[in-house]
């Protein structure tokens, strides 16, 4: 296959930046979209040239490393798929692509595709957690769960933390990711005793951190390659009020 791609280059946080064009003959349909860029950065490597970078690690869908832009939808835009997961197959011959990072001021640029997002692990550090022992495993009906709770926590737990939902919000809200992870724990008895701290905390750190406010555009929910529900969102704003009010 023959590619043409214009990727976003930037050497620093400092740099300007801009688009590059490369093309490439040796992509194939069986690759996956970041199998591509390894061929093309071994060619620009044999050619003297910087490589493109850009962030992975799994490369299965599951650690949400990856991420960025492809022809302005996040992920490439395909239902439930990661850009690791993404295959060329989906592409034709003499396509051209344009290849961005995440654009929210809460994800600074480090390099090329590659953007900050400690933004997330500094709301989580706020208040994703629990303060019960955790020892040794206990039975599974120790603690007795409804079905449904379970099952809305399972789902709010597939969250990866990829950024998908920040990038593609014209607010780059956060609400998705941080709604997330408070339906996840909060839906469980383990999480009832941090219930309302959790929500303030993680809200407040979410406000610090420059994201912006949820409008409910539902970006977020169409581009998350875990299928997030908004339902989350209004988890995270229904427990935040309550606390707020209580503790006012």
């Amino acid at each position: 296959m023959r590619l043409i791609l214009h990727v976003w280059r930037q050497k620093s946080p400092n740099d300007e930046g801009r688009m590059v064009r490369y093309e490439t003959n040796h992509a194939d349909p069986h690759m996956s979209f970041l199998e591509m860029l390894d061929v093309l950065n071994e060619e620009l490597i044999s050619n003297g040239e910087e490589p493109i970078a850009f962030d992975h690690d799994c490369r299965e869908g599951i650690c949400g490393s990856c991420g960025f832009m492809i022809n302005g939808k996040a992920h490439g835009g395909h239902p439930g798929t990661t850009v690791c997961q993404l295959h060329m197959r989906h592409f034709k011959d003499g396509d051209e692509l344009y290849l961005e990072p995440w654009r929210a001021k809460a994800f600074p640029v480090l390099k090329d595709l590659v953007v900050d997002r400690s933004a997330f692990d500094r709301i989580i550090a706020a208040g994703g957690f629990i303060s019960v022992r955790t020892g040794s495993a206990p039975d599974g009906n120790d603690i007795l769960v409804p079905k449904e709770a379970a099952d809305r926590a399972m789902d709010a737990a597939q969250c990866i933390g990829c950024g998908a939902c920040v990038a593609s919000c014209p607010n780059a809200s956060a609400s998705l990711f941080v709604g997330a992870k408070i339906s996840h724990l909060g839906s469980l008895p383990q999480g009832k005793p941090e219930q309302e701290i959790r929500a303030m905390r993680m809200v407040a750190q979410m406000n610090e951190e420059l994201f912006g406010t949820c409008t409910n555009l539902g970006e977020c929910e169409a581009t998350c390659p875990k299928h997030i529900p908004l339902e989350v969102i209004a988890r995270m704003n229904r427990d935040y009020l309550a606390a707020s009010w209580k503790h006012r």
